[in-house]
C-alpha cells in the first residue's frame, strides 16, 4: 500500500476510523523500520539538508542509496523538497516524525542501558 494515499486520505472531511489510523501508523513505522531511513529522518529532525549532508549523516551509506531512501520517504509524503539553485533540499513534512524517532531512540536507550521504566 502507498502511505501517501492513506496520509492524504485521512485529511478529508470524514473522521478517520481507528482502522484507518492503525493502517497509516503501520505503514509509517514500516518505512522507519530501516536503519538508513531512520537515520535520515533523525538528521532531518535537526533541520533541512541536501543529499550530500544527509549522506554524511549515514556512515557507510552511498549517495545513491541515500537518494533512493529519500525518494521513498518523499513518495510516502513524509519528507518534502524544495530547490535551492541546483540543489534539492529535504525537510520533514511533519514534526510528529521527529518526536516519533526521538521516542524510539529513548526506548532504545532504556533497553540498552537497562534504565528504569517511567512515563
Amino acid at each position: 500500500m502507498d502511505a501517501r494515499m492513506h496520509l492524504s486520505g485521512a485529511q478529508g472531511s470524514q473522521q478517520p476510523t481507528d482502522g484507518d489510523r492503525l493502517t497509516v501508523a503501520v505503514e509509517v513505522l514500516g518505512l522507519l523500520a530501516d536503519r538508513t531511513r531512520l537515520a535520515l529522518v533523525r538528521r532531518l529532525g535537526e533541520g533541512e539538508a541536501d543529499v550530500t549532508t544527509l549522506t554524511e549523516a549515514v556512515p557507510g551509506a552511498a549517495r545513491t542509496s541515500v537518494s533512493q531512501h529519500l525518494a521513498r520517504l518523499r513518495l510516502a509524503g513524509l519528507v518534502v523538497t524544495r530547490k535551492d539553485g541546483r540543489r534539492v533540499i529535504y525537510a520533514l513534512r511533519l514534526g510528529h516524525l521527529r518526536r516519533l524517532v526521538d521516542e524510539a531512540l529513548n526506548v532504545a536507550d532504556h533497553h540498552i542501558g537497562h534504565l528504569p521504566a517511567h512515563d
